[in-house]
């Protein structure tokens, strides 16, 4: 079935707009006149094209905050971010309790397509619907939307339909995803305000090199006497951010792309993976976000029934880190040998003893769901703290680095200024 976007007037002569699927502009025609709405344009919504024109305006939205509030239009980006992220653990938990209540799957989707608010992902559900309709399976409609439903979602909507226990895996997936939600957030709330001090405090030393610096120094310009090493640096740094900052800014950019690109390479990506485990507090910390990440992953699958090796291929691809994908993969290749999950996990090296020995003792009682599940919810714990112990460092490192900085400009300043005095007197 069609989804058409209309546009119209309720009955208070309100100008309407919005997205519903028919058969033909006629049926849409009947079906708003029966919701109070006279229609005055319909047309047919290409669903991709339609999905990719939001996405570029919600990105040239963006870019005009960015160039007025950069801390708005970061603001904005990951509001929109979380957003669509929590609202399609939204409607998983509503599609298992229509489910669960024993309303069909056709009408289940019906109703999340009536209540959804987001034109975007409304349009993506319509379409699932359709095909359901149509025949499909609901993994397979979900699969035509991979922005939207990851292959790990999907792979489990599958497993749910197979075993014929959807209701069950799509609550347990739901909870997956506020879980992810919750630690996603807690990565960024940590990383969000050194990111905006050092924002700050480059600003204000720009504007300090580049406006208040030269003013000052140039009295001592005509004094003939030796200036203090700081103060001749300070100058020196003054002149090149005033004289020559368009290049510093083209350099910028180069760095930042040869960056990007060297991360990009898989050599690039694998030595900063392998520099970011070894890092003395960021390193641990790194780990074991990305085991947390590893064990309830695979817990969620293997519990809702999806295949053991086909749950490692997802896994894998949610680490976020080449070193510990790549012991993934060993440990795959050994269990298709007939050797445990975790042996190769163990001869890595990079994965602590306790969660080897918790998912060793989980294959042997046949309870390595639940074992992984303990070693999610011990280690989300830790990083709980951990987080917390780095934002508390983290704020007067900051306000000692800005304030360092500051002190040494003023006292480049004032050293001169004093030593004229000693030497008029």
């Amino acid at each position: 079935m069609p989804v058409f976007s209309y546009k119209g007037f309720d009955t208070r002569g309100k100008a309407v707009n919005g997205v519903k699927d028919a058969d033909n502009v006629r049926s849409l025609k009947v079906a708003l006149k029966r919701d109070g709405v006279l229609l005055t344009e319909a047309k047919e919504a290409a669903l991709r094209l339609k999905a990719a024109g939001d996405a570029a305006a919600a990105g040239a939205g963006t870019l005009f905050v960015s160039l007025v509030n950069p801390f708005a239009a970061y603001k904005m980006w990951q509001d929109r971010r979380t957003g669509d992220r929590m609202q399609v653990a939204v409607i998983t938990r509503q599609l298992a309790t229509l489910l669960r209540a024993g309303v069909p799957l056709a009408e289940s989707l019906a109703a999340l397509v009536d209540q959804l608010e987001r034109p975007a992902l409304k349009r993506v559900i319509a379409d699932v619907k359709t095909q359901v309709n149509e025949g499909a399976s609901l993994g397979d409609a979900m699969a035509r939307h991979g922005n939207v439903f990851e292959d790990l979602y999907v792979n489990m909507v599958r497993a749910g339909e197979a075993s014929g226990n959807l209701e069950a895996v799509l609550f347990r997936l739901a909870e997956f995803l506020d879980a992810q939600n919750r630690l996603r957030g807690k990565v960024v709330s940590a990383l969000f305000y050194p990111i905006v001090m050092t924002v700050i405090g480059a600003g204000i030393m720009c504007i300090l090199m580049v406006s208040v610096v030269p003013k000052v120094t140039s009295i001592f310009a005509d004094t003939g006497h030796a200036l203090p090493w700081n103060t001749q640096l300070l100058i020196i740094v003054s002149n090149i951010t005033g004289n020559y900052w368009w290049a510093l800014i083209l350099a910028f950019i180069g760095i930042a792309q040869l960056y990007r690109r060297w991360k990009r390479s898989e050599k690039g990506r694998a030595t900063y993976d392998r520099w970011l485990l070894k890092l003395p507090i960021i390193g641990p910390l790194a780990r074991q976000i990305a085991i947390t990440r590893f064990a309830k992953t695979l817990a969620t699958m293997l519990a809702s029934g999806v295949p053991l090796l086909r749950a490692l291929d997802i896994v894998k691809a949610i680490l976020g880190n080449t070193v510990l994908t790549k012991v993934i993969e060993e440990a795959k290749e050994s269990i298709k040998e007939g050797e445990s999950i975790a042996a190769p996990l163990k001869r890595s090296g990079e994965f602590p003893p306790i969660v080897t020995h918790m998912i060793a003792v989980g294959e042997r009682s046949g309870q390595l769901e639940q074992m992984l599940e303990n070693v999610a919810l011990a280690y989300d714990t830790e990083i709980d703290l951990k987080m917390g112990r780095l934002t508390t460092l983290l704020e007067p490192l900051m306000i000692l680095i800005m304030g360092g900085s500051v002190a040494f400009v003023v006292f480049s300043i004032l050293m001169p200024i004093m030593q004229m005095n000693d030497f008029v007197s």
